[in-house]
């Protein structure tokens, strides 16, 4: 392995966010943070404090959580003109964010100077290091964001170059180049941050955008010639065409150039899949190394040959970076996925076991009929159990129904659910009306339960997200439902697939409530 460290720097919560398309509720981001801390991310960007409601709170939760290793960073902007660091309102939220590093964005470009901000190159250095100073007597780790940083080099060198003199003498433990606009090839990422590298001691870390598709490449090239840093998101999120895409720089970096970047690198897809189901997008089938056919051969002189010695047609093993093989004319292989994700259950399966085959081929099934576990570990952990023959029956449907009425003229909106439930050999008939269909039945169900097993009260619904399944069925397409359920103490995700929105939901909630009586005696 090389021995120097390449830090890794996610961004998904905040500029993976400005992406079109992507929003992520606290409860989102506070799953995906301790995702990222467990596999072994350096820097995880929580968001700009005082923004939004949403980053205010995710700095709350944050506040009171232990990070394994991960620094959680704030980010904001160096104080405005003419004001000093502590009279700046802005700063004084980054500091109260409470975390041990804090990155804060400043202009290079002297277009910027003149067009946007309007001050002098004097006022803006000043700007600068009097924010980086007064951010460091807070004992804070500041990493300086140097925006437009290409841009500006190559329009004007020196100015840009007093720029990040200005961060550095004020104390700045990383200088973050930020290919801002995308445009840079990177063969001129390679001299201007070969020029940064040997003029500063500071360390150097690189920031790209994929406006040319070369935001991986580019971050490659600088970590070529000495950055130590990579800023990125996870699956490329971000505005516009996105960033650096951490699930392609990783790897890169840990398997090409030999950094040891994190710890367990065949967590790699389960937590690509991971961030996409919770941002409520579709996973990028083609992506290289987690990409469901990043590792697929279909029939001819590839399929055969790959069988014989997968190195033939795999630049890497697959289950490296927690992918598998696919042979699309014959079966697909994936028991040691099975057998990794079910050992982090707490399942102790053995790969090629009848067990793990059942296991795999109802996987199978189920992902035909559109259902995905990469989130879904609550659901995923019911199928295990069913399929081991230790599930536990706790009630039995009998029927449920649900009705909805909505009147223009009386100005009148109802919602009523029946459920109907065989629990310990009795018939269990309850009415609940709700705030639409699924809240109805959420409260019939609950009403159901919680005299037998109490223990459900403590349970809510957190989150509740919908997915339309080839949505060129129209009003007939499949539906997938996730939901998350919290009971204080821990979290949980679970699924359901239907061609009928309330039945996905149903099965959803069902399982939900199921994993949580998991380890109760139903007798």
């Amino acid at each position: 392995m090389n021995p120097h460290q390449v830090t890794i720097y996610d961004t998904t919560l905040r500029d993976g966010t400005q992406g079109e398309g992507i929003s992520l509720s606290v409860l989102d981001k506070v799953r995906i943070a301790q995702r990222l801390d467990d596999f072994g991310v350096h820097y995880i960007e929580g968001g700009w404090p005082g923004s939004n409601p949403k980053d205010i709170e995710f700095f709350q939760e944050a506040k009171g959580m232990c990070w394994k290793s991960a620094k959680i960073s704030a980010f904001g902007s160096t104080c405005r003109a003419n004001l000093a660091p502590e009279q700046d309102s802005q700063i004084s939220l980054l500091l109260s964010a409470c975390t041990p590093a804090i990155t804060i964005v400043g202009k290079t470009w002297r277009m910027h100077l003149k067009e946007v901000l309007r001050v002098t190159e004097a006022e803006n250095r000043r700007m600068i290091r009097d924010s980086v100073r007064y951010l460091k007597s807070h004992e804070k780790e500041v990493l300086y964001d140097a925006e437009h940083f290409f841009d500006g080099y190559r329009e004007d060198r020196e100015h840009a170059l007093s720029t990040l003199e200005a961060a550095a003498e004020a104390g700045a433990d990383v200088l973050v180049l930020c290919d801002t606009n995308g445009g840079t090839l990177p063969h001129e990422i390679t001299e201007i941050v070969s020029d940064i590298v040997a003029r500063f001691s500071v360390k150097v870390g690189i920031h790209t955008h994929n406006d040319c598709e070369l935001g991986v490449a580019n971050a490659l090239a600088a970590v070529g010639v000495g950055a130590v840093q990579v800023q990125g998101t996870i699956n490329g999120y971000g505005e516009r065409t996105g960033n650096c895409n951490l699930t392609s720089i990783i790897p890169n970096l840990q398997l090409k150039l030999g950094f040891n970047v994190v710890p367990d690198l065949s967590l790699l897809r389960e937590i690509s899949l991971f961030v996409d189901e919770l941002a409520n997008c579709q996973h990028n089938i083609r992506a290289p190394f987690v990409g469901s056919t990043a590792f697929a051969h279909k029939g001819g002189l590839h399929a055969n040959a790959v069988q014989k010695n997968s190195r033939t047609y795999e630049h890497i093993p697959p289950e490296s970076v927690g992918n598998y093989q696919r042979i699309m004319v014959s079966e697909l292989s994936g028991q040691s996925t099975v057998v990794l994700k079910a050992a982090g259950l707490g399942f102790k399966l053995e790969k090629g076991s009848p067990e793990v085959s059942a296991i795999l081929e109802e996987v199978k099934r189920l992902e035909h009929l559109g259902y995905e576990f990469e989130a879904a570990d609550a659901s995923f952990d019911l199928l295990i159990r069913r399929v081991l023959g230790i599930s536990k029956p706790f009630w039995e449907l009998l029927e449920y129904h649900c009705t909805y009425i909505h009147s223009v003229r009386n100005k009148f909106e109802s919602c009523e659910a029946t459920v109907k439930l065989k629990v310990n050999g009795c018939d269990n008939y309850t009415v609940a009306e709700g705030d639409g269909p699924i809240n109805a039945l959420d409260a019939a169900l609950r009403k159901a339960l919680v005299p037998i097993y109490p223990t459900i009260e403590n349970v809510m619904l957190d989150d509740y997200k919908v997915r339309i399944i080839d949505g060129s069925m129209g009003t007939r397409a499949k539906t997938r439902v996730l939901i998350d359920s919290t009971d204080h103490h821990e979290t949980w995700c679970t699924v359901g697939v239907s061609d009928n929105i309330i039945d996905a939901s149903w099965l959803a909630l069902a399982d939900s409530y199921e994993f949580k009586l998991k380890n109760i005696d139903p007798t």
